[in-house]
């Protein structure tokens, strides 16, 4: 007959290694994440002071060339920096598995500097400060909105299609403004795209902490949650960024 004592202790210790492993993936997930941002902030910062200082005060650039400035910002390039980090994302996504965890990493680093090149410009539109103020109070709403994802006993699954189709939306009507220029019409994009990366936040957080508790008993779970931990960062960084552009619209005070 089974002893009760003995298998209450190893449920809880069972209970307790799970806690563990998930906390410890969960800290690679946001580790990872931090390091992209700090990535993309220095190279924004760099590249958007250099350009501020060329077509705003006429100031000679710090670090970057004049020449390479122009060609970055007023030519057909500023398109291939524009969408390359799309492609990378598509590209990251279709290959994880058949690339290494360590790989992956590489490719999640040269996608947040060529993020860092695509926003520099924001140096150039609006005042430090601003931007500042904008990045203190979206990584408040990250980390509460991220907080519940993790701590939430709903399952906020069946937000998923829901989101994913204003994400859409949200692209097709920034295509659209592009023509109409509509002010009113970015301002609903705006405040539309911040409730949505909101929900994404907290949705994308319980999908990780569900995918390690799924794959961590999956024969060859172990070797893909390194690499799970890099895809899970992309989509967390993906939110805060989207989620820290549109409020620096609503925010931002303009030079």
């Amino acid at each position: 007959m089974a002893n009760p004592s003995y298998t209450r202790t190893r449920t809880i210790s069972r209970t307790a290694e799970i806690d563990a492993g998930l906390r410890a993936h969960m800290n690679t997930v946001y580790a990872l994440m931090a390091g992209a941002m700090i990535i993309t902030g220095l190279v924004a910062y760099v590249v958007g002071m250099d350009a501020k200082a060329v077509f705003v005060t006429g100031q000679e650039p710090t670090l970057l060339s004049k020449g390479l400035l122009q060609t970055m910002f007023s030519s057909p390039m500023i398109y291939l920096i524009m969408f390359s980090p799309l492609a990378i994302v598509f590209g990251l996504s279709a290959m994880i598995n058949r690339i290494s965890a360590a790989t992956a990493q590489m490719v999640f680093w040269g996608f947040a500097a060529l993020i860092g090149l695509s926003i520099s410009s924001i140096f150039v539109r609006y005042t430090g400060f601003s931007i500042a103020q904008t990045f203190l109070v979206t990584a408040v709403a990250f980390g509460g909105l991220s907080l519940y994802g993790y701590t939430t006993k709903k399952d906020i699954s069946g937000w998923g299609a829901f989101l994913i189709m204003g994400v859409i939306g949200l692209i097709v009507a920034s295509i659209v403004n592009i023509w109409l220029q509509s002010p009113a019409m970015m301002f609903a994009i705006s405040v539309i795209g911040v409730l949505i990366f909101a929900g994404l936040t907290a949705y994308d957080t319980q999908k990780i902490k569900n995918e390690y508790l799924v794959m961590r008993t999956t024969a060859g779970g172990e070797a893909w949650l390194a690499k799970g931990a890099v895809m899970g960062a992309l989509r967390l960084y993906l939110d805060f960024l989207n989620m820290f552009m549109f409020l620096l619209h609503l925010m931002g005070n303009r030079q």
